[in-house]
């Protein structure tokens, strides 16, 4: 399990600058180029750096945390949209706590994912302009941003991955320790050193077949915080979740 339905992303840290006056999050229906349709939160800037970002979620999918984190890109500067996995099997969104998820985390597929990663940046890049689009991804959703870096035709700027799965067992020939050839960089990637679910070894072993791919990357684990530290709720790992931020906006500058 990664966030519970009422967490929320932690405010941006001391020190980054807060750009008020910013609309909140419109939802979009979106069509990805096999005809499926699905939902997905749009977050513009008042200010827009030329930056942004699109947001792969947990197995919820697109739910409150993620609409408030593309909202709260958006505040830093970066236009920001979150997308839906489920709209092939689950239909439109948005849906409540009370929704059955992992059976339609089941039916999805990286190329899938991919297909409707490629038609919400379309809509991001028609909408805003932004020249530069780069990838954020939580537990199932860090896997897939990962993944999205062996993926060219996406054009991103580059990915980051909080506390993506690595396993080979999970994943097999999919998990991103063996699909760290096929990667373009840059990669951030983001572990809690009290994950259970992601052991250090997995960890250490994407850092090193990055490094000997060539692929421009840096790994970060934060000692004692847990899978989805991410919360502003945690006041306990309230050190590396404004880390986190700096971490991810200085890599979309």
């Amino acid at each position: 399990m990664c966030f519970a339905f009422d967490a929320r992303p932690p405010e941006l840290p001391p020190g980054i600058a807060r750009i008020a006056g910013g609309a909140g999050a419109e939802l979009l229906e979106l069509e990805s180029a096999d005809g499926a349709r699905f939902s997905a939160s749009l977050a513009e800037s008042p200010e827009p750096s030329g930056k942004a970002v699109v947001i792969l979620p947990d197995v919820r999918g697109l739910y409150p945390f993620y609409v408030e984190l593309a909202e709260r890109f958006a505040s830093a500067g970066h236009h920001a949209i979150a997308i839906d996995y489920f709209g092939r099997t689950a239909g439109l969104g948005p849906r409540g706590e009370d929704f059955d998820y992992w059976p339609e985390v089941q039916k999805t597929r990286p190329a899938t994912v991919q297909l409707d990663t490629a038609a919400a940046l379309a809509a991001l890049r028609e909408r805003t302009g932004a020249e530069a689009v780069s990838s954020v991804g939580f537990c199932f959703g860090g896997t897939q941003s990962l993944l999205a870096a062996t993926n060219a035709e996406l054009g991103l700027d580059g990915v980051i991955g909080f506390y993506g799965s690595l396993s080979p067992e999970r994943w097999g020939d999919m998990s991103p320790i063996h699909r760290a050839v096929d990667m373009r960089g840059p990669v951030l990637g983001l572990y809690g050193g009290a994950d259970e679910g992601i052991p250090p070894d997995q960890v250490e072993a994407l850092d090193r077949n990055l490094t000997a791919a060539g692929v421009e990357h840096e790994i970060v684990t934060y000692p004692g915080a847990p899978h989805s530290f991410f919360d502003r709720r945690y006041d306990e790992h309230a050190e590396a979740c404004a880390d986190a931020w700096r971490r991810m906006l200085d890599f979309l500058g």
